[in-house]
């Protein structure tokens, strides 16, 4: 076995290497997901149902916090990994490709961010009195 063609060995083509860190970093998020998603599903069924406050009471809780932000983290760093190797094997065109990449860092990094600002947001307003919604 060798590291591709003379051509490609002069071109520095061959192997990369980055291949099974992306692979490894796919499967930890999504074992991350898996247990994250999980504790969310069953901590949304045991709080009241239709109860608004109860919701934010459970959000507020700091260890909570932390955990939605994690799963939060976690889901997007995940879609990002997943998407990149779609338009990296499926887009043709150098320039469509690294457009479609650099939208696709915008929008992972965008909405983790928002979504992060949010879980924030509900876990310190109690502590500044003010409902989420209010002024």
């Amino acid at each position: 076995m060798g590291n591709g063609t003379r051509l490609g060995r002069v071109r520095g083509l061959g192997s990369s290497h980055h291949g099974s860190h992306h692979w490894i970093q796919q499967r930890l998020t999504a074992l991350a997901n898996i247990l994250l998603v999980v504790w969310f599903v069953v901590s949304m069924f045991r709080l009241p149902l239709g109860d608004h406050a109860a919701v934010l009471r459970w959000a507020s809780n700091p260890t909570v916090a932390l955990a939605l932000i994690l799963l939060t983290a976690s889901v997007f760093w995940h879609l990002k990994l997943g998407l990149q190797v779609m338009i990296e094997d499926y887009v043709h065109g150098e320039a469509t490709r690294i457009l479609s990449l650099v939208l696709l860092n915008f929008y992972a990094i965008g909405g983790a961010a928002y979504g992060i600002f949010a879980i924030i947001r509900i876990a310190l307003a109690p502590a500044a009195g003010l409902a989420p919604g209010g002024m």
